[in-house]
């Protein structure tokens, strides 16, 4: 593992400092939105010339942007800006990455429950997929790597584990309320109904499922073709965890949104966990944690706060030059929400992350009521499809750093994939139209 530099080591501290101060502010004593911004933003400073270079590009563009036009806002509308507040977009979003990524401090366990007897073909291929989604629900990017790493034990990966790893962890977009999609979402809209989404968007999670064993046992000779064989305990985790948030609330801190009740949840349970070990070695994980892991979500920081910037920014400048009222459709219904998210899902393949395209449309949209449940649904179902098949994604990129495929070939072997997805998500998105109707 490569040594992190003092630097990294400060701008990791920063990091975890954001997330505890923002814990803080859930108790409602201190408004501390504003101060975790800074400390957050001072991490991205640290960390810029770490970020690879496509990243650094993306995010540096949308700063620029952002920037740019609330400049433009003030100076040419005559808007009034609060600039001390301009940097605290997806602050929530942020923070909920960084205490979800304390879950693998319970890594112990999971790393075993993988083991067992070898499982190919067609099954294989599902066990796989199967493994990455639930898993990935909670442990995120982290699981396609976890278990890439343990079939790469047996050999080079082939181009149907390659697709099970993608598939199955960008599919988990449509329903995990651990996925920083959804903080992003319930961020931009919070009055979603995460029920009326859960209901449409986990049996199209697992026609994803469904159709990639399909589809890659048509396509591919998958009798020596290595699967992940997931134990059933394995899935302790993320449903336990889920039955928490729920738990919490519901009955225990219903004031709070979904997102911050994972910001606060899931770091608490990994510490107590580790606590079982006793306090030096739980001190020392947190620590390794803080200077080591946190540094490496550079690109996902940065890239949810240029873009909370560049949302910022938009909306400002369209409220100034069109007026208050002006918005992209007068109503969002079903046609709108299908336009939506051919356009989300087709700016992907031209190297765009989704969160680009739900951040600028939730920026231009006025939403009311069940409107914003319909919303919430476009946006989660163009990220599965968009970062599934989108060059630049996260999930390629890290397939492609970490296993040497290219991200061009990861988009040519899922086109198929996406259409049909997409097909399927349009559908579901006039489900959840006459759900919220």
């Amino acid at each position: 593992m490569q040594e992190t530099t003092s630097r990294q080591r400060l701008a990791g501290v920063l990091i975890l400092l954001g997330l505890v101060v923002q814990i803080v502010g859930f108790s409602g004593w201190v408004a501390t939105t504003q101060a975790v911004s800074y400390v957050l933003w001072a991490a991205v400073f640290l960390l810029w010339r770490d970020i690879p270079r496509r990243s650094r590009i993306q995010a540096g563009v949308l700063i620029a942007l952002g920037a740019g036009m609330l400049l433009v806002a003030r100076f040419v509308y005559g808007a009034v800006v609060d600039w001390p507040a301009m940097l605290q977009g997806n602050v929530f979003v942020v923070a909920m990455l960084v205490g979800v990524s304390f879950i693998t401090l319970i890594g112990k366990q999971g790393s075993k429950g993988g083991s067992g007897s070898r499982v190919t073909g067609a099954g294989g291929v599902l066990r796989t997929w199967l493994g990455v989604h639930f898993l990935g629900t909670i442990l995120n990017l982290s699981t396609v790597l976890m278990v890439g790493d343990k079939l790469a034990r047996r050999g080079p990966l082939t181009m149907p584990q390659l697709l099970a790893l993608n598939r199955g962890l960008s599919s988990a977009a449509l329903w995990s309320p651990f996925f920083a999609s959804m903080g992003l979402v319930i961020s931009l809209v919070p009055d979603v109904q995460y029920a009326q989404i859960a209901l449409v968007g986990f049996p199209l999670a697992m026609m994803s499922g469904l159709f990639t064993t399909l589809e890659l046992r048509r396509r591919f000779d998958l009798r020596e073709v290595d699967g992940y064989s997931l134990a059933p305990r394995s899935l302790l985790m993320p449903v336990g965890m889920a039955t928490l948030v729920m738990l919490f609330h519901f009955w225990l801190t219903p004031s709070l949104t979904i997102v911050s009740i994972i910001t606060f949840l899931l770091p608490a349970v990994a510490v107590l966990s580790s606590l079982r070990e006793g306090p030096r070695y739980t001190l020392r994980r947190v620590r390794q944690h803080a200077l080591t892991r946190l540094p490496a979500m550079r690109g996902e920081v940065s890239l949810f706060l240029a873009a909370g910037l560049l949302t910022l920014g938009l909306s400002t400048l369209v409220s100034a030059a069109a007026g208050d009222d002006w918005t992209l459709f007068s109503d969002f219904g079903t046609l709108q929400a299908m336009i939506s998210f051919a356009a989300i899902s087709l700016s992907a393949l031209v190297g765009l992350h989704p969160i680009i395209g739900v951040s600028v449309l939730a920026s231009i949209l006025n939403l009311e009521g069940g409107e914003q449940t319909l919303f919430a649904f476009v946006a989660l179902s163009s990220w599965a499809v968009g970062t599934s098949v989108g060059p630049l994604s996260g999930i390629n990129l890290s397939l492609q750093g970490r296993y040497g495929v290219s991200g061009y070939r990861m988009m040519t072997h899922n086109l198929l994939y996406a259409g049909v997805l997409s097909l399927l998500s349009l559908g579901a998105i006039a489900g959840v139209s006459w759900l919220v109707g």
